[in-house]
């Protein structure tokens, strides 16, 4: 059985890394099109149009479950998605703001995340449903993503984004920060060096994987096949910019394989 995963770059191997240690006996097809990062700020059809096509290429590789790792994609495209494509099994990512507003008791949260996912309906919901009586504050950390697209997960200039979006934040006196991002856990240690280690990050990785983990159980998709490799590796930016990452969180080097979109924006091998 095989899991597909993308995202708009680099964010959703947090994700792929996590399900790979947890779920080790399967295939897993990762695709990060980091060609078209950041998300954020694209319109929600054509963000929707890079996700369906994305997603016939992950049906084609024999994916029964696909995650999309990506707040933006899946506030973009995820209803749209399980409608297109009813026999696949998709998960999501949803801000996680629930989470964040059973831990705090200061009652005052922050949020980070692209302006698409603020403005998206899935996020509005959740606050809707869920932070009643508490004070949310949220920050889109503009070049965020693009920093770390570019492995630097600690460098002056990715501190100083975070500062400005946090260092607000903390005379708020938030005591929980929401990570809307799939990029954002790369920068996990450089949050908590910032916060004093003082403030409880709230990271969905361990929530997709748990449902992941039930929707191979409850619909009997818990056959093992044999692997030539633990995942393949697609992208549609500069494969030595990704190498790098890879290195990082893998440590070791893995094969990439490089998609390119055409003018009618459909993706073909290279």
């Amino acid at each position: 059985m095989t899991i597909g995963v993308f995202d708009s770059g680099v964010g959703g191997l947090w994700i792929l890394k996590h399900l790979q240690e947890a779920l080790p006996l399967y295939n897993y097809v990762f695709f990060g099109d980091q060609v078209h990062v950041p998300y954020g700020d694209r319109s929600i059809k054509e963000i929707r149009d890079f996700s369906e096509e994305i997603t016939k290429f992950l049906i084609n590789q024999d994916c029964k479950i696909i995650v999309i790792a990506c707040n933006t994609a899946s506030t973009a495209s995820l209803r749209y998605l399980r409608e297109e494509f009813p026999n696949v099994f998709f998960v999501g990512m949803e801000p996680a703001v629930k989470p964040a507003v059973e831990n705090t008791t200061t009652k005052k949260v922050g949020v980070l995340a692209t302006p698409a996912t603020f403005q998206g309906e899935l996020y509005n919901s959740v606050v809707e449903r869920f932070a009643h009586d508490v004070e949310i504050y949220t920050d889109t950390c503009r070049g965020l993503v693009e920093q770390i697209e570019k492995g630097d997960f600690s460098g002056d200039e990715t501190k100083n984004i975070l500062k400005k979006a946090l260092l607000p934040m903390i005379e708020k006196k938030i005591d929980t920060i929401v990570l809307g991002c799939t990029h954002y856990p790369f920068i996990i240690p450089l949050i908590k060096e910032i916060t004093k280690n003082k403030i409880k990050i709230i990271d969905p990785t361990e929530a997709i994987v748990r449902r992941v983990s039930f929707l191979i159980n409850e619909n009997n998709l818990n056959e093992v096949v044999n692997k030539k490799e633990k995942f393949d590796i697609y992208t549609s930016g500069f494969t030595d910019d990704l190498k790098i990452i890879l290195i990082k969180l893998f440590n070791e080097e893995i094969k990439i394989n490089k998609l390119e979109w055409d003018n009618k924006l459909k993706l073909n091998n290279k």
